[in-house]
């Protein structure tokens, strides 16, 4: 485009005729009527109480559960719909926000989470708790994607790191205090309020975004695209993501592939996701724009921001996990200790934005997947059973350092070169990505944690032999102080007991350090992987032509 496009002529006659037919605005001069700042703050409210509920009702489960007169597994089933529904919807919104525009489907979506939520605190039944839930994760699905293109649209490239550290503060703090927050409305109150609280926060967040936001010039609302809905693009996504997540939830209680269940599962969700590809890559107007991934720097963005959404939703399951298992921590205690990583994060996710405006994204990704390496191999070391409660406060903040720098920079660095009529679509399959890179890496991560622990369980039993000094001083010493407490009869099984108690502790330590250390190991590949990113000049595109 040449200056003269660019600067306004001092008068109507000076127009040239040829510019009177066309008149295209120029995209690059929109800003927002409001503070941006406000714009993202309120967005960021919106994607926080979503991103929330995602972990909030773990802990109410039992609760629920026994609540509503059901067993324990079939309550699982509260998380899975929630979550199945939501990694279905989180795609589409690029394709919805096109029909619709993308404020209407904000709009919609915050208030179809809303409703949804005071709708499950008063379900009566689980069967009705698990519908409302669905709706709950259907609306959902549309906030976060739309939250982050929002913002994207709303500031300059070389502002964009700033506003993409308040919605990381969101996307890492609300799945870390979830869990403790919904612990303690449980314990105080109700399991019912955990979907209550939603409703001033949605209330206000629809009339903030009604005032506030409004959508850019390039996105208008194109309802013809109703009339050509790809119903077979949508039955594969959904058969896929179902498929997916009952896999994920289902597998460790199933015995993995052992169990038919998640064979079909599996092979649901593998043939779901290669008829998805292929049909959404040859389709005119597909649900999904795939062909965004043969830009080489999102394709690598995206294929990075799983694994980092995976690292970070595993960080987040393992630590109180081992607190809860191993040090005997209640949920609420275990809270506390992560306090300090959420006020790491506030001070942190700042700098990190402040940075990408001055340092090359993948410059700031691989000092954040050095860090990661680092970081889980602290974590191995200090894991102990006679852990402190400083030490498991301090893990958490080192544990915080590195997410801001891989979070950002990353986001920041997948809109590099994008048109910006594919905002949407980019913060849909970044989101998607990300979402995907958890569900699968708690699964795995859990599981190899039972793994590990049987291993070293098995390994550790193979020296309870009658050969082992250690094992017979240590077996009479506890035998002599059984039987002085509760009489000789009681005195040898007793110290058994204690001896089995003692080495299924040692195991599971173990199984949780190994998997520290197969974490970073992982975080060495993504720090090859990380070279591979389009080299850019801070807050400007990537150099040269190598996009595609």
């Amino acid at each position: 485009m040449s200056e003269s496009v660019l600067v306004a002529p001092a008068s109507p006659q000076e127009i040239p005729a040829q510019m009177t037919v066309a008149e295209p605005m120029d995209h690059s001069l929109w800003k927002p009527r409001v503070n941006r700042w406000l714009i993202a703050a309120t967005v960021a409210l919106a994607a926080f109480m979503e991103v929330l509920d995602t972990s909030i009702a773990n802990v109410a489960l039992p609760h629920i559960a026994g609540s509503l007169g059901a067993s324990t597994d079939q309550g699982t089933w509260v998380l899975t719909s929630y979550l199945v529904s939501n990694a279905i919807v989180l795609p589409l919104g690029g394709w919805i926000s096109n029909v619709m525009g993308r404020r209407n489907f904000f709009l919609f979506c915050i208030m179809v989470f809303t409703i949804s939520s005071f709708l499950c605190g008063i379900a009566p039944t689980l069967p009705m708790l698990i519908v409302f839930r669905i709706m709950q994760g259907a609306g959902g699905g549309g906030l976060q994607p739309m939250a982050q293109a929002i913002m994207a649209d709303s500031f300059e490239p070389h502002e964009r790191g700033q506003a993409f550290a308040l919605y990381g503060l969101v996307a890492v703090l609300a799945p870390s205090i979830g869990p403790t927050l919904g612990g303690w409305i449980t314990d105080n109150f109700s399991w019912r309020w955990i979907f209550f609280i939603n409703i001033p926060v949605g209330i206000l967040a629809l009339i903030l975004v009604r005032r506030l936001i409004d959508d850019p010039p390039w996105i208008k609302p194109n309802r013809a695209l109703l009339g050509n809905i790809d119903y077979l693009g949508l039955s594969f996504l959904s058969i896929a993501m179902g498929a997916m997540q009952i896999m994920l939830d289902k597998g460790e209680e199933n015995d993995w592939f052992a169990s038919n269940f998640i064979r079909i599962a599996a092979v649901l969700f593998i043939g779901g996701m290669i008829g998805l590809i292929v049909w959404e890559w040859r389709r005119k107007d597909p649900l999904i724009n795939l062909k965004l991934f043969r830009f080489k720097n999102f394709a690598i963005c995206c294929f990075l921001m799983m694994l980092v959404g995976g690292v970070l939703n595993a960080n987040t399951v393992l630590q109180p996990l081992f607190m809860q298992q191993l040090l005997g921590y209640t949920a609420t205690q275990a809270g506390m200790a992560l306090t300090a990583g959420g006020i790491t994060l506030m001070i942190v996710m700042p700098l990190a934005g402040y940075a990408t405006g001055r340092v090359s994204a993948r410059t700031l990704t691989l000092i954040g997947f050095t860090l990661l390496v680092l970081t889980f191999r602290y974590a191995a070391w200090v894991s102990t059973l006679d852990m402190s409660f400083a030490a498991a406060s301090w893990l958490r903040v080192i544990q915080m350092l590195p997410l801001p720098f891989c979070f950002i920079s990353i986001t920041n660095a997948a809109y590099l070169g994008m048109p910006k009529e594919e905002s949407n679509q980019v913060a849909g399959l970044i989101n998607f990505t990300r979402n995907i890179g958890g569900s699968i890496l708690i699964a795995v991560t859990n599981a190899q944690v039972t793994t590990r622990s049987l291993w070293h369980q098995q390994h550790l039993q193979s020296a309870m032999t009658s050969a082992s000094i250690a094992f017979q001083q240590h077996s009479q010493a506890l035998t002599g102080y059984f039987a002085n407490r509760f009489g000789p009869a009681n005195g040898a099984g007793m110290a058994l007991g204690s001896i089995y108690n003692q080495l299924n502790q040692q195991a599971l330590m173990q199984g949780y350090q190994d998997v520290y250390m197969e974490l970073s190991w992982m975080s060495l590949g993504l720090i090859v992987l990380a070279f591979l990113l389009s080299k850019n000049r801070p807050g400007k595109g990537p150099e040269g032509a190598g996009m595609h």
